[in-house]
């Protein structure tokens, strides 16, 4: 795909100036020249053209915000005094796999008072002696070359300028999800409490109910008994005999006389 259009592809109807982050890789570059790129993205920090089969950066616009450019896998071989006129607040700069053979090729980037990152991997460049030593001593302001300090210490995995930006990402985008996804954990926790509170309501409820039930028996079992107390003896004899299914002891007397 050629570069101009896969530069309307990456846009997805915004526009040029609010983007802040655009990767070209793998696309075409129109004869080896950056195409399609204009002034107009202007808040531009991150920009990547890894492997467009770009032999100069000669027409690369202005853009006073980048700080990370990524030119890996092409043909460049010269004409870095660009990057220093048209991006002066570049940090990080990758130009691996690219035609760089001499030191004083690189010469044009003391003027990037800021750059602090430069990788030069599968250039000739790094064949030469004393590679390390004279690059770190052509370009002072540099902290990593190739991924290592001048002591050979290795560069954290991130950059503070790259961690700013997943920042911002986190803060427009994940971010908000993962708060989401926090606030529905709480609402499920409080739910599930909500429903252990009920259950609990609910058979305390149950209980409840079943001792008034047996409570009510034993009034009336009460009440029962102390009507028959408050009946004359011979009446709760008569309803006693009654229950077992006797005949009345003074009813059999009657009989016998008659």
């Amino acid at each position: 795909m050629e570069m101009k259009k896969r530069l309307m592809l990456e846009l997805r109807n915004k526009k040029p100036g609010e983007v802040k982050e655009l990767v070209l890789d793998n696309c075409r570059s129109d004869d080896g020249k950056i195409g399609g790129l204009s002034s107009d993205f202007e808040n531009l920090e991150f920009l990547s053209m890894i492997n467009v089969n770009l032999l100069s950066v000669s027409n690369l616009p202005k853009l006073n915000k980048l700080r990370k450019l990524e030119l890996s896998d092409n043909r460049i071989s010269g004409g870095l005094e660009v990057l220093a006129e048209k991006t002066p607040n570049l940090t990080h700069l990758n130009l691996s796999g690219n035609k760089i053979k001499y030191f004083n090729t690189l010469e044009p980037l003391k003027k990037l008072p800021h750059l602090r990152t430069l990788d030069l991997f599968n250039c000739e460049v790094t064949n030469l002696s004393n590679y390390r030593d004279s690059v770190f001593a052509l370009l002072p302001q540099l902290t990593y070359l190739d991924g290592f300090d001048a002591n050979e210490k290795e560069a954290p995995d991130s950059e503070p300028e790259a961690d700013g930006l997943d920042d911002e990402y986190d803060e427009n985008g994940d971010g908000e999800e993962d708060d989401d996804e926090e606030e529905l954990d709480e609402d499920v926790v409080d739910d599930e409490e909500d429903d252990e509170d009920l259950d609990g309501e609910e058979e305390e409820d149950g209980v409840d109910e079943e001792e008034e039930e047996e409570d009510d028996e034993d009034g009336e079992e009460d009440d029962d008994d102390e009507g028959e107390e408050d009946l004359p003896q011979g009446e709760k004899r008569k309803r006693e005999h009654e229950d077992e299914g006797e005949e009345d002891p003074d009813e059999e007397d009657d009989e016998e006389d008659d």
